[in-house]
């Protein structure tokens, strides 16, 4: 999608008009000043895929698939940010997210995008006639990225 100008330019219009409908920015020309509010992911079905080109994904590991936007290009990885805000609309019965993750009350869901899977969970009250997300929960793992050894030598007074 990356190369596709004409997909990268409709969402990069839905951001825009986003953020103006947010009181982010006061009009769509001052959208470009600021690429990284707010992001935009879409959401779909759970379906098995592979990610980055070599983990095999079963739709039934997956509440559903999620890919999100950054900087006006298709990111690889997931932001916490748009986790937060995938777990957080997943907990709302009805919403998009939420519906494309099965529907009803949840207070977790497993998404799967372009490099593996990851679980966010969240929690919302009705408080005075509407939702108010009260936690929500992100789980980041870390791998190695290397391993080495470094010769200091000593130092010679």
């Amino acid at each position: 999608m990356n190369g596709d100008d004409k997909a990268l330019a409709m969402f990069e219009t839905i951001r825009a008009y986003g953020a103006m409908a947010m009181g982010l920015i006061q009009n769509v020309e001052e959208a470009a000043a600021h690429q990284h509010t707010p992001k935009v992911a879409f959401v779909a079905p759970r379906k098995g895929y592979i990610a980055s080109k070599v983990k095999e994904v079963a739709s039934g590991d997956v509440n559903q698939l999620v890919r999100a936007l950054s900087m006006g290009k298709l990111h690889h990885a997931m932001m916490d940010i748009a986790a937060v805000a995938i777990g957080t609309a997943a907990a709302i019965p009805g919403t998009v997210i939420n519906l494309a993750a099965g529907g009803g009350e949840r207070n977790a869901v497993t998404f799967g995008y372009a490099s593996g899977t990851l679980r966010v969970g969240a929690e919302a009250e009705v408080v005075d006639g509407q939702r108010t997300a009260t936690n929500a929960i992100v789980s980041r793992s870390a791998r190695i990225l290397m391993e080495g050894a470094v010769r200091v030598p000593l130092a010679r007074f």
